[in-house]
């Protein structure tokens, strides 16, 4: 019982990083109808952009308790600012021009940025991974049971604390953000037809760039979380990642936004116990296999909408 409720913490809070990448995979697809698939990519810059900020700042485990979450706050908008800038160029260099044209070309421009972005940051970072030591330490004691090498703790970290409230607050934020502001009015409506939006005077142009703006600040604050959570990151970090959250974006269904947080932690649920229960080679296996029997039988996903064809 001790090592499931110890794994079942673990999966909660790998699949609350995924679910935050998830959202911008989704924001992008319920407005434009295209897969941003240099999403992870911006997810990987903000997580660099975090590494030379604490760099820069100074930021250690070993400093006042204020002056450290004063730190990691600069931090982390340094790093939504950084990535946020890069996904609006990526708008509108490679996705606004093809906006119009078949749905093939836009696709290959993504691929292609997403291979820039990694080339980018391996040349001007280098390709080693990049370590940090240790900045939120500690955590409480849940359970304890004596075993015969010692005891077996159950332990929820102060950092994984960090991690799931902050995946729910940014869930709460966002959500009121579409659901109740003109800005998500304007989202909504250039989901629903883009033609009637901008006959109606919204400025699809903007709308469209203020989502990948968006999208790209919860991937900063996942590429921190996830930077801090392992105390490493690397140029490749984000191709992995991204498939992950794409994965985890479609299973809960694509367009949804607490459907890509739903499949986020479906999918860190079944990484993490199959990797403890059975082969670890093979949990990827194990996510894309659900992936495929979800598709077979809800084919739009968990709580996706199913796409009504329009005549």
């Amino acid at each position: 019982m001790e090592y499931f409720l110890q794994q079942l913490i673990n999966g909660v809070t790998l699949g609350s990083i995924y679910g935050l990448i998830a959202i911008g995979y989704t924001m992008v697809y319920g407005i434009i109808g295209m897969i941003n698939f240099a999403h992870g990519d911006v997810f990987m810059v903000g997580g660099f952009a975090a590494v030379i900020a604490i760099i820069a700042i100074g930021v250690t485990g070993n400093g006042a308790i204020a002056f450290t979450i004063l730190a990691l706050l600069l931090v982390v908008i340094i790093a939504m600012i950084i990535a946020s800038a890069y996904n609006w160029t990526i708008e509108r260099v490679a996705y606004r021009p093809l906006r119009g044209s078949f749905r093939l070309a836009p696709l290959i421009s993504a691929i292609g940025m997403s291979i820039v972005l990694q080339e980018f940051v391996r040349v001007a970072q280098g390709g080693r991974p990049k370590p940090l030591q240790p900045i939120v330490e500690g955590g409480v004691v849940l359970m304890r049971r004596a075993v015969s090498e010692g005891e077996f703790v159950v332990q929820l970290s102060y950092m994984q604390m960090l991690i799931v409230i902050t995946t729910l607050v940014l869930m709460v934020i966002f959500t009121a953000l579409i659901t109740r502001t003109s800005l998500g009015r304007a989202q909504r409506s250039c989901e629903q037809d883009m033609k009637m939006a901008a006959l109606l005077g919204i400025d699809v142009d903007r709308t469209i760039s203020i989502t990948f703006v968006m999208g790209a600040a919860l991937a900063a604050v996942a590429g921190l979380m996830f930077f801090l959570y392992y105390g490493v990151t690397d140029f490749f970090v984000g191709f992995n990642a991204g498939v992950k959250a794409f994965t985890a974006a479609v299973l809960g269904g694509i367009g949804s936004l607490p459907g890509a947080m739903l499949g986020g932690i479906i999918l860190g649920l079944i990484e993490v116990f199959w990797s403890a229960y059975f082969s670890v080679e093979y949990k990827d296996v194990a996510a894309f296999a659900m992936l495929a029997v979800v598709l077979i039988f809800l084919p739009q996903g968990i709580l996706g909408k199913p796409e009504v064809e329009k005549v």
